[in-house]
C-alpha cells in the first residue's frame, strides 16, 4: 500500500507534458490521506464517549477503505468523474449526519467534531478542482447544511467553519479556472510560434530559389517584349501569389481561366471581373452557372475555387487546404458578396489599398471575412448610406447572406481599416448541406480572423 501511495503521488496519473493543475491533484491526494489519519486518530481517542461506538468504527472502516481504494481517482481531472464525486461527497455527508445518531447530544451541543472531521473538506476541494469555483461553492453549501442539521442549530463555531470552507473552495475553484485558461492560452501561443518559425523557414528557402527565378523571368520578359512579356507578366503574378502564401499562410490555387495556360495562379480582381462577366459586385454573378473547376459534385461547389480569381497583388486569400463545399447557389452568392465587399474597398479605400480574404470552416457554418487597410468609416455610416438610398451593402452583401439564412457583420475603426464577417450555414435555405472538411478555425493571434 505504501508503494502504491508513493507511485500515485509521484506520477499523479496526469497526461504527459506540462500541466498547471496537476500539482493541485497531488496536493489533494496528500490532504485526503492526512485528513483520514486525523479522523481515525480522533475517533480512536474518543470512541468510548460515543453512545454507539460500534457504528462509529464501522463508518471509520468504510471511510478508510474508500479513501485508500480511490487514490488514483483523485490523481487527475480525467479520472475524477462526476459519479465518483457524487459518491465521495455522499460518504462525507452521511458521516456528518450519522454523527447525530451515534454521538450523545451533550457532546454535539459542546461542539465536538463530526465523524469525518476535515475529511469532508477534501470532497469539496475535489469538486472545486474538477469543476471550478461554482462546483466547489455548491458542494461546500451542502456540507454546511448537513453540519447545521447535525448540530440542530446555527452556532458561531459551525458558521465560522462553513464560511471558511465556502471561501476556500471558491478560491481554489477560481484559481484552477484561471490556470486552465492560462494553459490554453500558452498552448495556442506555442502553436502560433511553431507555425511562424516554420513559415519563416519556408520563406527563406523559397526566397533563395523560386522567388528569385520568377523575378528574373519577369524582368527579362519585360526587357525582351512580345510573347516573352506575357510570360514575364505571368511570372510576376506567380511571384505575388507565392509571396502571399509564405507570408500570410496557405491559400488555395485559383482555377485557370479558359484562355490562360495551365499552372496560372490567381489573377487580379479586375481581371476576374472581366473573365466571369460579373457586374459591380466584382465576383461571380448570382445567376451564373458553375465556375470552371468549382464543382465538387451535383449541387455543390468549392467556395475556394470561386474566390480564387478575386485574389491578386492587392488581395490576399487564405483558407483551409481541403475543399470548402457549399450548395452551388450558396457558394456563388457568397462569392458575389465577397466581390461586392472588394468593390467597396476599391471605391472607398482607393486602388492602392490592400485587402485580405479569409475562409474558415465551423461545425455548422462557413465564415468568410474581408479586411482592408483603408481609412475605415465612422459608426453609423452604413445606416446613413442605406437611408440615402445606397443599397450596395444592404442588398449586395447583407441581402445575399440573409437570403441564405446567414448574416453579415461590419466592423471598423476610423484610420484602421474595415472588416466584414459573412456567415452562411452549411444548409442554406433551399439548398443541401455541405460536407465538412475543415478542422478548428484558423483565427489569427489578434482574434479578428485575418492578418494585416
Amino acid at each position: 500500500m505504501a508503494s502504491r501511495i508513493v507511485r500515485v503521488l509521484g506520477a499523479g496519473g496526469g497526461s504527459p507534458g506540462m500541466s498547471i493543475e496537476q500539482p493541485l491533484w497531488r496536493a489533494l491526494i496528500a490532504f485526503r490521506l492526512l485528513a483520514l489519519a486525523y479522523a481515525v486518530f480522533r475517533y480512536a481517542v474518543a470512541y468510548e464517549e460515543y453512545e454507539h461506538p460500534a457504528g462509529g468504527w464501522a463508518y471509520i472502516a468504510v471511510l478508510t477503505a474508500w479513501t485508500l481504494a480511490t487514490l488514483d481517482r483523485v490523481a487527475s481531472s480525467e479520472r475524477c468523474t462526476r459519479p465518483f464525486l457524487v459518491a465521495d461527497l455522499s460518504l462525507a455527508l452521511s458521516g456528518i449526519l450519522l454523527t447525530s445518531v451515534l454521538d450523545s447530544q451533550d457532546r454535539i451541543a459542546a461542539g465536538q467534531a463530526t465523524l469525518p472531521t476535515i475529511w469532508a473538506a477534501g470532497s469539496v476541494l475535489a469538486y472545486a478542482i474538477k469543476g471550478g469555483w461554482r462546483w466547489g461553492a455548491a458542494a461546500s453549501v451542502l456540507v454546511g447544511v448537513c453540519n447545521v442539521v447535525e448540530r440542530g442549530d446555527v452556532t458561531e463555531r459551525n458558521l465560522h467553519n462553513i464560511i471558511l470552507l465556502f471561501v476556500a473552495s471558491a478560491a481554489v475553484g477560481y484559481m484552477i479556472e484561471l490556470a486552465r485558461a492560462s494553459e490554453r492560452t500558452l498552448a495556442r501561443a506555442l502553436q502560433i510560434e511553431a507555425a511562424t518559425r516554420e513559415r519563416e523557414r519556408l520563406a527563406r528557402d523559397i526566397h533563395d530559389s523560386v522567388l528569385q527565378v520568377l523575378a528574373m523571368v519577369q524582368r527579362r520578359g519585360n526587357e525582351i517584349g512580345g510573347e516573352a512579356a506575357e510570360l514575364g507578366r505571368m511570372a510576376g503574378e506567380q511571384e505575388t501569389a507565392l509571396r502571399t502564401l509564405v507570408t500570410a499562410g496557405p491559400a488555395p490555387a485559383a482555377p485557370a481561366a479558359p484562355a490562360v495556360p495551365p499552372g496560372r495562379t490567381p489573377v487580379p480582381a479586375s481581371s476576374a471581373r472581366r473573365s466571369t462577366g460579373g457586374g459591380s459586385t466584382g465576383g461571380p454573378s448570382a445567376g451564373s452557372g458553375s465556375t470552371g473547376g468549382g464543382d465538387a459534385g451535383d449541387g455543390e461547389q468549392d467556395l475556394r475555387a470561386l474566390l480564387g480569381p478575386l485574389a491578386g497583388a492587392k488581395v490576399s486569400l487564405s483558407g483551409p487546404v481541403a475543399p470548402v463545399l457549399l450548395d452551388a447557389h450558396a457558394a456563388r452568392e457568397v462569392a458575389a458578396a465577397v466581390g461586392a465587399a472588394l468593390d467597396n474597398v476599391r471605391r472607398h479605400a482607393g486602388e492602392r489599398a490592400s485587402a485580405w480574404i479569409l475562409v474558415e470552416e465551423e461545425t455548422d457554418e462557413v465564415l468568410v471575412s474581408v479586411r482592408d487597410d483603408g481609412p475605415g468609416f465612422p459608426e453609423g455610416r452604413l445606416a446613413a448610406a442605406e437611408a440615402e438610398g445606397r443599397l450596395g451593402v444592404a442588398q449586395s452583401i447583407r441581402g445575399r447572406l440573409r437570403d441564405l439564412g446567414g448574416s453579415a457583420e461590419f466592423f471598423s475603426v476610423p484610420g484602421q481599416g474595415a472588416e466584414v464577417e459573412m456567415r452562411v450555414p452549411r444548409r442554406a435555405r433551399g439548398g443541401r448541406p455541405g460536407t465538412g472538411h475543415g478542422g478548428p478555425r484558423g483565427r489569427t493571434p489578434d482574434g479578428r480572423g485575418a492578418t494585416r
